[in-house]
């Protein structure tokens, strides 16, 4: 049988606040059994659990895409090492996009902002017309 913990067990080792734990659970992104009076009690496997929500938060996966994610273990078993490559494998093209856009973000804070007149709609270098408003509203430029 596997080691047990209580909420507040979880939270001092994940790092994460209790409060955040109940969310998740509400969500369905982890379980816990209930005993003495209602008190959640978290198998140990958990923790892994949500080490992987909170990576995959830090690197902008939704909780429904989370969600999604967590749902490909197997339910008849603690996962293995294996299955987790295998769902964090699909994420290396979402972590390159998220790395070419922190670094158009970087050259976009030299280009532009570092010009000073902080208007797109009058700036002849990265804006000239104002030529990004016909491609929509918001940061056009660092949207890809």
């Amino acid at each position: 049988m596997e080691t047990v913990l209580t909420i507040g067990e979880v939270a001092r080792r994940s790092g994460v606040a209790a409060s955040a734990l109940r969310f998740y659970e509400e969500r369905g992104l982890i379980t816990s059994e209930r005993r003495d009076a209602g008190h959640r009690r978290y198998p140990r496997s958990i923790l892994r659990r949500i080490a992987f929500i909170v990576f995959a938060q830090r690197i902008g996966l939704s909780l429904d895409e989370i969600g999604a994610e967590l749902a490909k273990l197997p339910d008849d078993r603690v996962p293995k090492r294996r299955d987790w490559s295998r769902l964090s494998r699909a994420w290396t093209a979402r972590i390159d996009q998220r790395i070419a856009e922190l670094q158009r973000l970087r050259d976009g804070l030299t280009e532009c902002i570092g010009c000073g007149c902080l208007s797109f709609d009058r700036c002849r270098l990265a804006n000239p017309q104002d030529a990004a408003a016909r491609s929509g509203s918001g940061p056009r430029y660092w949207a890809g």
